[in-house]
């Protein structure tokens, strides 16, 4: 187990060191850098722009220097701790950040947990009532949650919330809290403003999983071992839980790893909709401006969540699943 847990952070570090090859060079890909962008916004509004101070700024960023030194000393300061700096708004990442990334933290995890805790009885439910008139049901439930886009839902929400309760259901804590510290009154507003963009943006999460699991258990009821188990005179709970539900939840925690990039990415476009205070308009900002050190910090953050994401997944299987062997190899 020690050497298993061993080769997989070694996989975890080389990935993330190609990952963030990656990054950078796909926020390098763009002609130009912030500071020409920043020039051609200064000169479209008939402004005149200092070619000297310009230059100046471009050594103090260290924009003059190659794309291997720039990636370089990015590295470096991400290993210490160090985001960089934001050239747009002229601080240091880490301080342009500041609660945006604890709530989308928060926001993101709380929707996790939320897709997991609905997803689950429903779709163990389906599959064992097939055929119902509530598996119809959950099942018409589903296909419209996968239909519907999150940021449709969330207009929708928004609309219904100020026409029939005369009130905005947008942000994620009271006008009062906002660009306040952190106190229990800001934190029990952020958690009652949390349920709406938790059902948002994880419907389509909840009915892709239900369906997912749905469709697993019952394949795995027509096994079989199943079979046999009840010839024997096994309760029907014990036997599915003891057996085919263990089997069929091998896809259930393996998601575990794709779904923490996916509620993020799609989170994003929803925190626009209905005004979050989260990372994902910021980073939809950055990389329209071309603030590497920004955007580059948010994906790979997006990538250090898959990673971990990945390597949670990968424990669980191997103690859900006995077929599953560390060792990646087949026992004869």
């Amino acid at each position: 187990m020690l050497n298993y847990f061993a080769r997989r952070l070694l996989t975890m570090i080389l990935t993330l060191v190609v990952i963030s090859v990656l990054v950078f060079v796909i926020i390098q890909l763009p002609p130009g850098d912030y500071l020409s962008t920043y020039i051609a916004e200064l000169e479209s509004q008939g402004e005149m722009v200092d070619k000297d101070k310009i230059e100046f700024l471009r050594q103090q960023y260290g924009l003059d220097k190659t794309p291997v030194e720039q990636y370089f000393h990015w590295v470096a300061g991400l290993v210490q701790g160090d985001l960089g700096y934001s050239f747009e708004h002229s601080l240091p990442v880490s301080e342009v950040v500041g609660d945006r990334l604890l709530l989308s933290m928060v926001l993101n995890f709380s929707t996790i947990l939320f897709i997991y805790i609905v997803s689950f009885p429903i779709g163990v439910y389906s599959a064992t009532h097939q055929y119902s008139w509530g598996d119809h049901g959950l099942t018409l439930l589903g296909f419209l949650g996968l239909a519907t886009p999150n940021f449709l839902l969330a207009l929708i929400l928004l609309y219904l919330a100020n026409i029939w309760f005369g009130t905005s259901i947008g942000a994620l804590m009271s006008d009062e809290y906002i660009g306040q510290p952190w106190s229990w009154g800001k934190a029990l507003s952020v958690l009652e403003h949390l349920a709406v963009p938790v059902i948002v943006i994880g419907t389509s999460g909840t009915a892709g999983m239900i369906r997912r699991l749905r469709a697993n258990l019952l394949d795995e009821l027509q096994k079989q071992y199943v079979t046999t188990g009840r010839a024997k005179g096994l309760p029907p709970g014990r036997l599915l839980v003891k057996y085919p539900l263990r089997m069929a939840l091998n896809p259930f925690v393996a998601d575990i790893g794709n779904m923490l990039p996916q509620v993020v990415s799609g989170s994003v476009i929803v925190s626009a909709v209905m005004s979050l205070p989260t990372t994902g308009p910021m980073l939809l900002r950055a990389l329209q401006s071309q603030d590497m050190f920004l955007a580059g910090s948010f994906l790979i953050f997006l990538a250090l969540l898959t990673v971990v994401g990945m390597f949670l997944s990968d424990l669980l299987l191997a103690a859900l699943d006995p077929r599953i062997r560390l060792s990646g190899g087949m026992r004869r």
